[in-house]
C-alpha cells in the first residue's frame, strides 16, 4: 500500500505550505513510506485528486485544494482530518495502515481490546 500525499509544490498560500510541510515531516519521522504527488507540476495528478475526493469532503464552492492524503485509491482525508487522527493517536487507523509495536496507537488499541 502506498500513501499518496498530494501537494502543491508552489503554493502562494503559507497556511497550504505549512500543512504540507507537517504532514510529509510526519510522515517521514515516523518511517511511513509515501508518494508525494504535485498537482502543480502533473496535469494528471491535479485531475485524479479532484476527482477521487469524495463529494462529501469537496469543499461547497470551487475545487478540493492539497494537502490531500490517499492510501492507494482510498480517500484517507485532509489536514484537517490528519490532524484529528494525530492529536487522538490514531494516525495509521486513519491511513489505513497497521500501528507498530510499541506506538501509542498500538498500545492504545491493546487497552481497548483488553476491556
Amino acid at each position: 500500500m502506498v500513501i499518496k500525499v498530494f501537494i502543491a509544490s508552489s503554493s502562494g498560500s503559507t497556511a497550504i505550505k505549512k500543512q504540507q510541510q507537517d504532514i510529509m515531516g510526519f510522515l517521514t519521522v515516523n518511517k511511513i513510506d509515501f508518494k508525494e504527488c504535485d498537482i502543480v507540476t502533473s496535469e494528471d495528478n491535479r485531475k485524479w485528486m479532484r476527482e477521487n475526493v469524495p463529494e462529501d469532503f469537496r469543499p461547497m464552492t470551487g475545487v478540493p485544494l492539497p494537502p490531500q492524503i490517499f492510501n492507494e485509491e482510498h480517500y484517507c482525508g485532509n489536514y484537517e482530518a490528519f490532524f484529528d487522527a494525530r492529536e487522538e493517536h490514531a494516525v495509521y487507523a486513519f491511513l489505513g495502515l497497521t500501528a507498530p509495536p510499541g506506538s501509542k496507537e498500538a498500545e492504545a488499541l491493546a487497552t481497548l481490546e483488553q476491556q
